[in-house]
């Protein structure tokens, strides 16, 4: 019999399979969570977006081959951020580059940064 590994490589519990219930209440990969939808739609209108906030995958890069975003849109979107949500992201961060790889990151990074 072979056990499920985790990325660790340990073996998880038993009972540590999330239940049906769960599976489908969690975002699938390409699916915003209520807070990205709210930051995407930040960002479409920062840098006026032809497309829908909606249409913006949450694992796509937001520069370059994803959105095809530039750093003067950087900008944008760390102003209206600060502006929102009261954090403020600087253009020297070294980890402006996992920051801004995407929106999930960019949202998740946001709501870390209101928690604290």
């Amino acid at each position: 019999m072979t056990l499920a590994r985790v990325a660790d490589g340990s073996v998880p519990p038993a009972d540590a399979s999330p239940s049906r219930r769960d599976l489908h209440s969690m975002p699938s990969v390409s699916q915003q969570t209520p807070f990205e939808a709210e930051v995407a739609a930040l960002i479409a209108q920062a840098v006026n977006l032809p497309s829908p906030p909606a249409e913006i995958d949450p694992v796509a890069p937001l520069f370059g081959a994803g959105l095809g975003l530039d750093s003067i849109d950087l900008l944008e979107i760390a102003l209206a951020v600060t502006q929102r949500y009261g954090c403020e992201l600087r253009s020297d961060d070294p980890d402006n580059a996992r920051i801004f790889a995407s929106l999930r990151n960019l949202a998740a990074h946001i709501a870390e940064q209101r928690r604290s």
